[in-house]
């Protein structure tokens, strides 16, 4: 697969050139085209090309030889093109939520530790051997489930960024993606 990257301040031209249809696949997987899992290499050139793409005006043209295409073929990959991104960008979208949700419960936990050995602490624990386990118990593990509630929220969650978005690129109302005789 050769590539061919372009753009222009009106479109968002994402420019592949391929030797066959199966540089867009993977090579160990052999099922049908709408089947079939995407290449690795071919997901990388395209988030390459599509870094400082617009997001609402993306066009993905693929160039092949007038000899090797195929109408009905490339229906199929365009289908499989598509609900690839859209599925994708589903799964980050939720994973990215999860993450979030995980890190705010955390968070919850953690400030109700601290409000409950607070409390403890208001009853001397001291002369109680259960309140003073409590204690020594809470304190850390409102520490812990702060921190790392915050870490969820803070770093976690944007490490899905970059993915999210290239996904939510490709996976826009307005991504067009065409085949072009080269």
């Amino acid at each position: 697969m050769r590539h061919r990257f372009s753009s222009t301040a009106e479109t968002s031209e994402i420019s592949l050139k391929l030797d066959n249809y199966d540089d867009i696949f993977s090579d160990f997987d052999i099922r049908p085209y709408s089947g079939r899992a995407l290449s690795v290499d071919f997901l990388d050139e395209i988030k390459r090309a599509s870094q400082d793409k617009n997001e609402n005006e993306v066009e993905l043209i693929l160039h092949m030889s007038e000899e090797k295409r195929s109408e009905s073929h490339e229906a199929t990959i365009k289908e499989r093109l598509i609900a690839h991104f859209a599925r994708h960008y589903k799964l980050l979208l939720k994973e990215k939520h999860r993450v979030l949700w995980l890190g705010g419960i955390m968070v919850a936990l953690g400030i109700l530790c601290m409000i409950i050995a607070t409390l403890i602490v208001f009853e001397d624990p001291s002369q109680n051997l259960l309140l003073s386990f409590l204690v020594i118990f809470l304190e850390p593990a409102a520490w812990f489930l702060l921190w790392e509630g915050m870490d969820q929220i803070i770093f976690n969650s944007k490490d899905i960024n970059p993915e999210l978005e290239f996904y939510k690129k490709m996976a826009s109302s307005n991504m067009h993606i065409c085949f072009k005789t080269c």
